[in-house]
């Protein structure tokens, strides 16, 4: 299990990044789950579950409005398997990595392949 955070998007783009990854991957919300802005927030985080698998569905390009800030935590297998599918779809940035005993965390900024 992987914990993926997104930041600094439209609630579009989260939508979007988040389609990817369901399509790709067994998640914590259901299929009719969308990305809701909070009256007032100034800052949104959303934030869901992947489970990644061996046999994940192979993903084409996808577009985005802007970019996404993303944060992958999890098992480094797990973190590697969103981090390639991700790779995939979309145009990244590495902006940074932790690593410990038995998880790692990775900082990326998403955008549309050009």
């Amino acid at each position: 299990m992987a914990t993926v955070n997104l930041t600094a998007a439209s609630r579009e783009d989260v939508a979007t990044v988040f389609g990817v990854l369901r399509t790709a991957f067994p998640t914590d919300r259901p299929s009719d789950d969308v990305p809701r802005e909070q009256p007032g927030a100034q800052f949104a985080v959303w934030t869901a579950e992947f489970e990644p698998t061996r046999e994940r569905i192979p993903t084409d390009p996808i577009t985005l409005e802007g970019s996404v800030s993303a944060t992958l935590q999890g098992g480094y297998v797990a973190v590697d398997q969103l981090f390639e599918a991700l790779s995939t779809a979309f145009a990244v940035d590495h902006w940074g990595a932790a690593s410990g005993d038995q998880e790692k965390e990775v900082d990326l900024r998403l955008s549309s392949k050009r």
